[in-house]
């Protein structure tokens, strides 16, 4: 087990070393910079702004400063929010958006699962067809439709929640969780169903079940580890995505993630902010990766030695 954990940090390690890389090289190969759109400022001063930012320096010079900033935990200043650090601007939005994302994941697991169990036992019934109804509408429609019509149906028609923003409190986050979370209610709740039927039919389910042990009982003890495998390892990636993919979310419902930083700073070629938040989304994609890994694999061993 712990060459496999070992095997997977490394594994991480390269891949997030590869993302800066990539992700800095590509920014400056770019048209444009982040000074180009600004037509009123002299040759002159520009060429003092870019000093100040080191951006006359040769590429790899360049580089080599960035990497040793961030080893010691600097992502630099921003060049857009010229009062803040990429720092300052991460550590505000960045909770916002890991509320959001961790309850939706919570709300779809919880969801999913159990909706996929009882379609699974209960197939054909009102259950199944309750499940099979909303992975169509959660697959099928997009949040850019499912957010603003949510909007006008429970903040504006019923004034049962705030439209938008953050003053509401814990009211305020139900519209965005919710909205972000349904996609995945319908992924997860078709893999279980899926799953689960599969499960059921294997040998040692069945007999479990002709030695007379309750259906709770083989439901829970025997059927749940494999039904639950595929899920484990469809739960890494989309708690990433659904954390990281909250930028649109964020955008509708004017929650001061870090998503729309994100966007902006790409606009503006804000390179340090867009560096600090693709190094936090990129850590994020591989932690919950490498954590799905070990979960299988201390689920199931044959992942460990696969």
């Amino acid at each position: 087990m712990l060459r496999f954990i070992g095997k997977r940090l490394w594994d991480g390690g390269l891949t997030l070393a590869a993302l800066v890389v990539l992700t800095f090289f590509m920014m400056r190969l770019a048209p444009g910079g982040p000074f180009s759109k600004n037509r009123k400022i002299s040759p002159e001063v520009l060429e003092n702004i870019k000093a100040k930012y080191h951006l006359d320096e040769p590429v790899w010079m360049q580089f080599a400063r960035y990497v040793r900033g961030l080893a010691q935990g600097d992502f630099g200043p921003s060049m857009r929010f010229r009062d803040y650090s990429v720092n300052d601007l991460i550590a505000a939005g960045l909770p916002w958006s890991l509320t959001i994302g961790f309850w939706a994941i919570v709300v779809a697991s919880l969801v999913g699962v159990a909706l996929g169990i009882a379609g699974a036992l209960r197939r054909n019934s009102a259950a199944d067809y309750l499940a099979g109804t909303i992975g169509v509408v959660g697959i099928a429609v997009p949040i850019f439709v499912i957010g603003p019509l949510a909007q006008a149906i429970f903040a504006l028609r019923l004034e049962w929640l705030p439209v938008g923003g953050i003053g509401g409190g814990w009211r305020s986050l139900v519209l965005p969780v919710l909205v972000l979370a349904l996609p995945n209610i319908a992924y997860i709740s078709r893999l279980t169903r899926t799953s689960m039927i599969e499960t059921l039919r294997e040998n040692y389910v069945r007999t479990a079940r002709a030695k007379g042990i309750g259906e709770p009982r083989v439901i829970l003890r025997h059927t749940m580890t494999g039904t639950l495998l595929p899920v484990i390892a469809y739960l890494g990636p989309a708690t990433a995505a659904i954390i990281t993919g909250s930028i649109l979310i964020e955008t509708i419902f004017a929650v001061p993630g870090i998503g729309r930083h994100f966007v902006d700073a790409a606009l503006n070629r804000d390179y340090p902010l867009v560096m600090g938040i693709t190094i936090v989304y990129g850590g994020l994609v591989i932690a919950f990766n490498i954590l799905t890994d070990l979960l299988r694999g201390w689920l199931d061993p044959r992942v460990r030695h696969g």
